[in-house]
């Protein structure tokens, strides 16, 4: 049936796979905010005597959220902008008064004052929301500042939980390095089989499955930067920070391999289709290929990168265009020039320096 230009969108049907695959990635968050909420709860109510600490619950819940990106300072900066947002609405309540146009002056203060603060829109949202709980709930038993208190119990029981119940950072860590190199993997594929068969549309996947590995890219780097912060600050995982230190490594060589493969898809992309045979092309970007999947394993098993290293000290080797295109015209003589940087780049990220990994290509 065709749809008419002003039909409804079909709903999209729900993903149950990736749904449950989401939630068991959020299921360490889940659990951290809860014991963070109880401990929360718990000081400001049993402890402080205060009867209803909604905003030491609101604050945790705020601070800690369920984004990726979950760094102590993170943390910190959250809690301390939230909390500057209810203590600037407490004296100001104090001074105005409570009404609908306290309200919005409130309201016009915290905003401007978040957006100061932080370029995070959301940031700035949630320092509002906390401000309307001060202007809109009943006052507090206890006097002024009482939910001042609840926030900073809320903030500094969050920061705390970051340290001692932590995220897993090195299991996500992992994730994201082994759907980056799934997607290398596939893309690897593409190429080759667009080289062997001559296929333009392979080549097409080929391409647009490297264009789509800049996020994969960047979420790892996020991931990385996460789990370095908290492993400095909890004792349970500061001896896990040589092994992030080095997959920091990997992922800013990785990345530069992944840049340079991409325009040797797109000069690829741009060859085939012509009937000429590329075999040797073919080959020795299948070697690269399964060198590349061993060092994905790498993330999970350093004893594989030594394995990689040779593998792509043996594809270094090759790298000659009378070796692997003889004959062959200059435009595909550039493919296989344009890959030394990408070994270069792969070896590098086995741990080589530049110099080491230069000297493994082959004389040209």
């Amino acid at each position: 049936m065709v749809r008419g230009p002003g039909a409804a969108p079909t709903p999209r049907a729900l993903d149950v796979r990736a749904s449950g695959r989401r939630t068991l990635a959020a299921l360490p968050a889940i659990v951290q905010i809860v014991v963070a909420v109880t401990a929360s709860y718990s000081i400001a109510h049993y402890g402080l005597g205060h009867a209803v600490p909604l905003l030491a619950v609101t604050i945790t819940i705020s601070s800690l959220g369920l984004a990726r990106d979950a760094r102590p300072k993170v943390v910190l900066e959250n809690a301390v902008g939230i909390l500057i947002g209810i203590a600037l609405s407490e004296v100001m309540l104090l001074v105005l008064g409570k009404g609908l146009w306290q309200v919005a002056v409130v309201l016009l203060v915290v905003l401007a004052v978040a957006r100061f603060a932080s370029p995070s829109a959301g940031f700035a949202a949630a320092a509002a929301t906390q401000a309307m709980l001060v202007m809109l709930l009943p006052d507090p038993d206890g006097g002024p500042f009482v939910r001042s208190i609840d926030g900073a119990v809320g903030g500094a029981v969050a920061l705390a939980v970051t340290a001692i119940v932590p995220r897993d950072p090195i299991r996500l860590v992992r994730l994201d390095a082994r759907m980056l190199f799934a997607e290398l993997a596939a893309a690897f594929a593409a190429l080759v089989a667009a080289l062997r068969t001559d296929d333009v549309r392979r080549a097409d996947e080929a391409l647009r499955r490297l264009r789509s590995t800049q996020p994969l890219l960047d979420d790892w780097a996020s991931t990385l930067e996460s789990a370095v912060s908290i492993s400095r600050l909890s004792p349970f995982l500061r001896s896990r920070l040589p092994y992030l230190r080095q997959q920091q490594e990997l992922r800013q060589d990785v990345d530069l391999a992944v840049r340079n493969l991409r325009v040797i898809a797109r000069r690829i992309d741009t060859a085939v289709g012509d009937g000429r045979d590329r075999l040797g092309l073919a080959d020795v970007l299948e070697s690269t290929g399964r060198a590349v999947a061993v060092l994905g394993e790498s993330v999970d098993d350093v004893e594989r990168v030594p394995v990689a290293r040779d593998a792509l000290s043996a594809v270094a080797a090759r790298l000659d265009p009378a070796v692997v295109a003889p004959g062959a015209p200059v435009t595909e003589s550039m493919v296989v020039l344009m890959m030394r940087p990408l070994v270069i780049d792969l070896l590098m990220a086995t741990g080589l320096d530049h110099a080491e990994a230069r000297r493994r290509l082959a004389d040209v």
